[in-house]
């Protein structure tokens, strides 16, 4: 009689949840390259997030990063539907009096091209210490190129 731990050389977990360490999460973190010419932001924003988390691994864990690195690359081209790009504003404030600012999108992309995919995907991941470490995993560059090809980076594909 063969069991399955004999065959595999895996230990059998009887029930129990797979949690993954930071060492393991470490070990096994990938690099993902994607291309936001034409793509629209909240959609690219989420697929990142997705990836950034590590929701896209069997061995994913909430309480730790076991997400991969991701490379955007011509992050001015990113496409916002609608009249988004005059409609849509960015908000700040000083904190002194009279120091509210408000920006349109069409502004922010000829300003500061990256921001508005960091913005996009930062509001999309948990808002403490493990989200900002997660962050810390998106590279935004607004040429094709990246100073990342040592890591041998995936071309990660978002679905529209």
């Amino acid at each position: 009689m063969s069991t399955a731990t004999e065959t595999t050389g895996l230990k059998k977990l009887a029930g129990r949840t797979y949690s993954a360490t930071k060492e393991q999460a470490a070990a096994s973190r990938g690099w993902f390259v994607v291309d936001a010419t034409d793509k629209p932001l909240g959609r690219l924003a989420s697929e990142i997030a997705r990836v950034l988390r590590g929701k896209h691994k069997p061995t994913y864990t909430p309480n730790q990063d076991t997400g991969d690195f991701v490379i955007v690359v011509n992050s001015g081209k990113v496409k916002l539907t609608g009249n988004k790009l005059d409609k849509k504003f960015y908000y700040r404030h000083s904190g002194i009096p009279g120091g509210f600012r408000a920006e349109a999108y069409r502004d922010l992309l000829d300003r500061k091209p990256e921001f508005p995919i960091e913005k996009a995907v930062k509001g999309m991941l948990p808002k403490n210490v493990l989200g900002r470490e997660m962050f810390g995993k998106l590279k935004v560059y607004n040429t094709p190129d990246h100073p990342h090809a040592a890591q041998k980076p995936q071309a990660l594909t978002v679905k529209l």
